[in-house]
């Protein structure tokens, strides 16, 4: 969308691996040496750890394509496995030949695995078994990879074991049943956030691959980028992407730290503010704190003469006037949860199916499972389906109940409804209740991908453009002037004529949508819940901010 208007030949911030684009900063080379070091050495376990998106799976790719060329790999990404299963999966990766019977026997499993573990270093070959994931592996799994260390020569370990984790890694190894395991760590790394020099260069190297030809950040946009994303690389391709995706639909080719802030408070879906704002709150709250002690002591000083007149007069109010004279009591709003505790808590309800159940519902229509495809279904009623990525910020601009596509931190997927929002909360619809819960905890695990349906008021949707006749383009004349708050004297005309992409391109600028005269869905749907009938549901209310 926005690649032409900057000179790039593609999107710079994809979050999907691409090895054109990897940056190995100080600290990942750092981490990679520390690998390779351990895998020529002799056996035992090398632990590898560093926050979400700090770039583990980047190091884990690098490893792989430098590997030894003596040197057999089985890559694990799903831990969550019983030790049988462990087992098993490592003799598929290395393509070890077993009978049905093998497969469910872990002694039978072990044996084949030391059986092809001496046959390789009778060979002079090394065997590396990458654990991705590995805060994940179940205790009794833990221990099965303890004892796969006990597989050994004379000389030296057979097998090299690295796990990769998150830093919770480290608090599982440190448990007291552990400890035999914890010993037996040759190397151990943890992989930092990038610092802010880091930060500018890699933002900047991703740019030039993309073909960048000049600045697009500032100095101090950069800056920006590095605080609000703590240096997190994934955070840091999040916060780009949209800040570019902002300055586009606002036709500007330099981004500035505003632009870096919005860009962060649609990803969060919540304000940002410049660092400055706490000093600033800081020394307002010392001045207001001053003032109210001043004032205390004039107030005091002024009624110490008064005072047991006061309390005379007090004593001589009826307790009902003085109930009704007390400050009314706030009613306690309930508090937001965190939605990875709601998807641990509602395991096998929040599904695709369950999902759409509950968006057919709050249209007034019905999905049923196993009758065809939703989206199908959702034609047959009138509606259409829209799947798109973006941010919390087009979700508002839309302004329609959407699903949203979840990865909790097991990498499992889940599929949520998202009907409402307000401020820094989120109301989801699950098969058998509603709950609240905060932006932040969803917007930990959304990557951006979301699916809306609508109704279009004028037969089936497609994109108007200038040029074209019909009803379609009738509506969205009439829309527009509504919206406008422009009276019809006559009736619409049904061409899409020049003052018709004027109105367009001044809604799309009005409401950040892609600038470019042409009525597309994005521009139909957002013109639609403007129009909104009663009933119609909405994701933020228009005429009060309650859910």
């Amino acid at each position: 969308m926005y690649t032409s208007f900057f000179g790039l030949g593609e999107k710079p911030f994809a979050i999907t691996p691409d090895p054109r684009y990897l940056f190995m900063s100080e600290r990942h080379a750092e981490a990679l040496a520390h690998l390779l070091y351990g895998i020529t050495e002799a056996g035992g376990f090398i632990q590898l750890t560093g926050e979400v998106g700090t770039g583990k799976t980047t190091i884990v790719r690098s490893l792989l394509e430098r590997m030894p060329g003596h040197a057999d790999v089985a890559v694990i990404l799903n831990p969550q496995l019983t030790p049988v299963e462990f087992v098993l999966t490592i003799c598929e990766e290395l393509g070890i030949f077993m009978r049905d019977d093998d497969s469910t026997s872990l002694k039978d499993l072990v044996d084949l695995l030391n059986r092809r573990l001496l046959e390789a270093h009778a060979k002079g070959r090394r065997i590396v078994v990458i654990v991705d994931e590995a805060q994940n592996l179940m205790p009794a799994t833990l221990e099965q990879v303890r004892l796969l260390t006990n597989l050994e020569t004379a000389s030296q370990k057979l097998l090299q074991i690295i796990l990769i984790g998150q830093p919770e890694l480290r608090e599982v190894l440190d448990r007291v049943e552990l400890r035999q395991l914890a010993q037996r760590i040759t190397g151990r790394y943890h992989l930092a956030p990038l610092s802010r020099g880091e930060a500018v260069a890699y933002v900047n190297h991703r740019l030039k691959v993309a073909g960048a030809s000049g600045e697009i950040f500032s100095r101090a946009a950069l800056r920006e980028v590095h605080r609000l994303s703590g240096g997190i690389p994934r955070v840091i391709n999040v916060i780009c992407d949209r800040a570019l995706l902002g300055a586009f639909t606002q036709e500007q080719h330099r981004i500035g730290p505003g632009m870096v802030r919005e860009a962060a408070s649609e990803v969060s879906g919540r304000s940002v503010s410049p660092p400055w704002m706490k000093l600033l709150a800081g020394t307002a709250a010392g001045v207001i704190a001053l003032g109210l002690g001043l004032s205390a002591w004039h107030f005091t000083r002024a009624t110490e003469s008064v005072e047991p007149v006061a309390e005379a007069a007090a004593e001589e109010v009826p307790p009902t006037v003085q109930l009704a004279q007390a400050s009314p009591v706030l009613p306690i709003l309930p508090r937001a949860e965190d939605v990875a505790d709601i998807l641990a808590e509602k395991v096998g309800m929040t599904n695709t199916e369950s999902a759409f159940g509950q968006l057919f519902a709050l249209w007034g229509g019905k999905f049923v499972p196993g009758a065809g495809r939703p989206c199908d279904q959702a034609l047959k009623q009138g509606l259409e389906c829209v799947y798109q990525q973006g941010s919390w910020g087009q979700l508002r601009t839309l302004n329609r109940p959407a699903i949203l596509t979840l990865i909790d931190d097991e990498g499992n997927a889940h599929q949520v409804v998202v009907s409402g929002l307000v401020n820094d909360t989120a109301k989801v619809n699950l098969p058998d209740e509603t709950r609240l819960v905060s932006i932040a905890s969803l917007s930990r695990l959304w990557f951006g991908d979301y699916l809306v349906m609508w109704r279009p008021q004028v037969g089936p949707s497609r994109a108007l453009s200038p040029g074209m006749k019909g009803d379609g383009v009738r509506w969205l004349r009439s829309s527009l002037n509504s919206v406008a708050g422009k009276e019809e004297t006559e009736p619409a005309s049904d061409y899409y004529d020049e003052s018709l992409v004027k109105m367009v391109e001044d809604f799309q600028r009005q409401y950040r949508l892609n600038v470019d005269g042409i009525a597309g869905v994005q521009t139909q749907i957002v013109l639609d819940a403007l129009g909104s009938k009663p009933g119609s549901p909405l994701l933020v209310a228009q005429a009060r901010g309650t859910i």
